[in-house]
């Protein structure tokens, strides 16, 4: 008999998936010797886009599309998720991320001890930005994070039924992360996803990854507080005008 996947596992797969996919892209973009090496950005945001259709698509029906806490919790602020399930879902999407995080390790097993660039392995688990700042560095994580959430609400807000998304609406969404990515990424990265950067480090923290340096905790905060804050207020400012 198959076993029936818990309500709880399904927000972990999505993000499994999302990450393996997202953070398999930077490792095939930065890894030494691998066949996308120095294929650059363009392909960097056009996969993460893909990475997050394929993973909201997987379990659309059965979860709603959660792969990130702060479109959860914006979600919750906007009244479209019950609050009581929200820990159960962002727990999950870190675990998933997480897993995801040690599944591209895994895929690129040989790569890491060819890479001498310790730089370079945690920026397939992490993002960093391009110029440390931290308050600047905060900003553009929440503004990121605002057009990701208000975004989703305008795309699906109105239809959306307790915060769950249809699986048409997946398409735009992944449009949505596309232009963040290529617009407002060059900065820190566009983590705006809590789960999809703590969970990574944590792995990149725990994993043997030969020549690997610091994962960079005095940064981690900025891709978990930054998202949270601009989910949030996307969306009580959609809320306020009125939109729902």
């Amino acid at each position: 008999m198959i076993p029936q996947i818990r309500f709880s596992d399904r927000p972990l797969i999505g993000t499994m998936l999302l990450v393996l996919l997202g953070d398999g892209v930077v490792a095939n973009v930065v890894l030494s010797k691998t066949k996308g090496n120095s294929s650059g950005w363009i392909v960097i945001t056009t996969a993460w886009a893909l990475a997050v259709f394929v993973g909201a698509y997987s379990v659309a029906a059965i979860s709603g599309a959660h792969l990130n806490p702060a479109v959860t919790i914006g979600l919750v602020v906007a009244g479209k998720f019950e609050a009581a399930m929200a820990p159960m879902y962002i727990g999950a999407q870190f675990i998933g991320a997480f897993i995801g995080a040690v599944l591209v390790f895994l895929h690129y097993y040989p790569h890491w001890a060819e890479t001498s660039d310790p730089g370079l392995k945690l920026a397939v688990f992490s993002t960093g930005p391009a110029v440390r700042s931290v308050a600047w560095n905060l900003v553009s994580e929440i503004i990121g994070t605002f057009v990701l959430v208000f975004g989703i609400l305008a795309i699906d807000g109105p239809v959306m039924n307790n915060g769950s998304f249809g699986a048409l609406g997946i398409i735009p969404v992944a449009f949505l992360v596309w232009v963040i990515g290529l617009s407002l990424g060059g900065t820190t990265g566009y983590a705006i996803n809590p789960a999809r950067d703590l969970g990574p480090r944590i792995a990149h923290a725990v994993l043997p990854i030969p020549g690997k340096g610091s994962s960079d905790w005095g940064y981690a905060w900025i891709p978990v507080v930054g998202p949270i804050i601009g989910g949030a207020v996307a969306a009580a400012l959609y809320v306020a005008l009125g939109a729902f």
